[in-house]
Parts: structure tokens; C-alpha cells; sequence
């Protein structure tokens, strides 16, 4: 019973190396990607942000909406950001209620995209070392019993793919790491300006509306 236990378990790892391998093959190509995809993002986008919040902030200061919607406009912020301020802001007859309700809404589903934008390197760099293993360890079964009987080319061939798989599950599971920490930060300081600036925002424009009342 357990020997055809024991083949069934062998059936079984036997069949799982091929998906294995495509699924590491496809992770390195994703890897690749995800490189050109960062440097594209770093020379377009972070290339060119170059707004100065803190002076932002204080050029806001008893500033009307028009003179506000302006200074957007012109401002160093990328095209996303004054799209959201501008989503945010543009909607006329809102309270200071229904406008901080909006704001947490746009700024709920900007969270989202950008959290979208780490998902796919997020799963290579947590799956990858477990393919990588797993696509270590299938082969070695095969490759023990053909050194046990002397075939020598056999077990070379599966400590090929062993090592193969490794490298791969590895390399492309550091690779996204390293990117997915570099765009969190990155993603981290773009809602922390949002929020700045929709803060600041509300009370200039709902204070200011309060004081004319």
C-alpha cells in the first residue's frame, strides 16, 4: 500500500515540473517587464514631479477656488494628481461634509490603483522562492535513484534543472522585491501630497465660504 502510495506521490511531483517551469519562465519574463516598465515610470513621471509642496501649501492661504484650480494648473504635481484635485474640488454646492466624503472617496480608489501597481511584483517576490523550490526538489528524486544505480548523466541533468529553477525563482522574486519597495515608497509619498493638499484645500475653500456667510 504505501509503495503505490509512493508512486502515485511520484506521478504527481513528475507532473508538477513542467507547469513549474513555465510558471517560472513566466515570471522571469514579468520580471523583465516590470524593469522597463519602472524605468519608464522614473524618467516620465518622477523625472518631472517636482512640486514644492510646503510652498504650495502657503501660496493656498486666503487663496478663492478659481485662484486655487489655477495654481494647480500650473503647478509641477503629475497630470494624475491634478486630475484628482480637480475631481475633488470641481464639483459645485458641496458642504464641507459631502466634500471631505468625496475626498475620502477619490483618494480610496487612487489608493487602489496604486496598490494595483505593486500586485504583480508583489505575488513574484513571495511565490518565486516557493517555485524556485519546488522546481529544486522535484527532479532530486529522480536524480538520488539514478545515482544509486550508477547513472551518473542522469543526475546531472536533473541537478541542472534543480539549480535552474532555483536561480530563477530566486532572481526574479529579489528583483520584484526591490521593486515593489521602491514604488511603495514612491506611491506612499504621492498620497501623502494628495491628502496634504486636499486638506489644505477644504479649509481654504470652505472657510473661506464660511466667512463670507
Amino acid at each position: 500500500m504505501s509503495f503505490s502510495l509512493a508512486d502515485i506521490l511520484q506521478v504527481i511531483a513528475d507532473a508538477l515540473l513542467v507547469p513549474d517551469m513555465i510558471v517560472l519562465v513566466a515570471f522571469m519574463l514579468l520580471t523583465v517587464w516590470q524593469v522597463g516598465d519602472i524605468i519608464v515610470e522614473l524618467i516620465v513621471d518622477r523625472r518631472k514631479l517636482k512640486a514644492d509642496v510646503a510652498r504650495m501649501l502657503s501660496e493656498l492661504h486666503g487663496r478663492t477656488w478659481a485662484d486655487i484650480s489655477a495654481q494647480i494648473d500650473e503647478s509641477r504635481l503629475l497630470a494624475r494628481h491634478k486630475r484628482v484635485l480637480h475631481q475633488i474640488f470641481d464639483a459645485d454646492g458641496l458642504s464641507r461634509s459631502s466634500r471631505l466624503a468625496l475626498a475620502e472617496r477619490v483618494l480610496g480608489t487612487e489608493e487602489k490603483h496604486y496598490a494595483s501597481g505593486t500586485a504583480v511584483t508583489d505575488i513574484i517576490a513571495k511565490l518565486g522562492p516557493m517555485f524556485g523550490l519546488l522546481g529544486t526538489l522535484i527532479p532530486l528524486g529522480p536524480g538520488i535513484i539514478a545515482l544509486s544505480n550508477g547513472d551518473t548523466a542522469t543526475l546531472a541533468d536533473s541537478l541542472g534543472v534543480a539549480f535552474n529553477t532555483t536561480i530563477a525563482g530566486v532572481a526574479s522574486s529579489s528583483v520584484c522585491y526591490v521593486i515593489s519597495h521602491v514604488r511603495k515608497g514612491w506611491y506612499g509619498d504621492y498620497m501623502l501630497t494628495l491628502e496634504t493638499l486636499t486638506e489644505s484645500i477644504i479649509e481654504e475653500v470652505h472657510g473661506e465660504a464660511e466667512v463670507h456667510a
